[in-house]
């Protein structure tokens, strides 16, 4: 298993996990908030604790992309809330990235998962993107398949782990297998645990949000999951209406959470808001000192300091860590 220095750069220890596995290694327990139901999960991949702990050693594995350069966690930063810092992350050629990379906190609740196209709503489908994408190339793998299940089925730790979380495929290692494994561990990165959970808001910064932005920032994850436009000015990337064809949609981007909003910088779909007060600015809204600090305190209030620490969401020290009772 290769690790990406990016990777390392996001270890922090602490703190309890919403998803926990359960005394069985084949069992998956939900722990969250009364209020909020378990998500939808494919029937062909029911989630596992050997399941998630297979994504997450897959997530922090460099050798997913061509050169052994970039893992999934090299753009998905865990003290970033599993975005990244960057306007648009290049792909391992150099190619300059299109759209600024999301947060993944609660993405097992999101509708859709990417800034433009509504037809991936599943976290298996959307795997394919930065693995085998070309427009732009992200980790480069495409028309590598057998190249990357060499990789994996050349490590003993990936071949017990295979076998113990696809029993049913006989411990096969392919693209299937690969995608539905990152896929559980995405769905254990819960966060509901930011002190706008607890009711810790100040209510000045609490009305602005909710008078002027709930009405897209909606819901438990701050999102409609819809498309909108929030400039006039059209640049190269069309959004929804490369996808559509329609005129229309052109600008179009989906909503994206606001969940960790604090610590997911920059901003808007082409990373081109550096700070919050930026990105603010670009909806429109203009206030005066004390209703910007107010908002401002309000989104900060949406960060999980435990989400962005959990051991059990970040690199595995030990190779074979679940398989060996040790999961760190």
């Amino acid at each position: 298993m290769r690790r990406p220095v990016a990777a390392a750069a996001a270890l922090i220890l602490a703190a309890a996990p919403f998803g926990l596995p359960s005394a069985s290694p084949s069992a998956w327990r939900w722990s969250l908030p009364d209020r909020l139901a378990v998500p939808v999960v494919p029937a062909d991949n029911p989630m596992s604790a050997v399941k998630v702990a297979l994504g997450r050693r897959l997530f922090y594995d460099a050798d997913l992309s061509i050169d052994g350069t970039m893992a999934c966690a090299t753009c998905h930063e865990q003290k970033r809330g599993f975005a990244d810092g960057t306007r648009t992350r290049p792909g391992v050629h150099g190619d300059q990235g299109l759209r600024n990379v999301p947060g993944l906190a609660n993405v097992a609740w999101l509708p859709s998962l990417t800034w433009g196209d509504p037809r991936i709503t599943s976290l298996e489908a959307q795997a394919y993107v930065p693995l085998f994408g070309t427009q732009p190339v992200e980790m480069g793998m495409a028309g590598q398949e057998p190249e990357l299940v060499r990789r994996l089925h050349g490590d003993a730790c990936y071949r017990q782990l295979f076998r113990a979380a696809f029993p049913e495929r006989g411990g096969a290692i392919d693209i299937g297998t690969v995608t539905k494994a990152l896929a559980s561990f995405q769905r254990s990165l819960v966060s509901y645990d930011a002190p706008v959970d607890r009711g810790e808001t100040s209510p000045a910064g609490a009305a602005l949000f909710r008078n002027d932005c709930a009405g897209c920032h909606s819901g438990s994850n701050f999102t409609d999951g819809r498309f909108h436009r929030i400039t006039s000015r059209l640049r190269m990337d069309r959004g929804l209406a490369d996808i559509t064809g329609r005129t229309e949609d052109a600008g179009l981007f989906r909503t994206p959470s606001l969940r960790n909003v604090a610590v997911t910088a920059p901003y808007l779909h082409d990373g081109r808001a550096a700070t919050l007060r930026e990105a603010i600015a670009a909806h429109g809204y203009v206030y005066e000192p004390a209703q910007s600090d107010a908002l401002l305190a309000y989104l900060h209030a949406l960060t999980d300091l435990g989400f962005l620490s959990r051991s059990e969401l970040s690199y595995p020290d030990s190779p074979c860590a679940f398989l060996d009772g040790d999961d760190r």
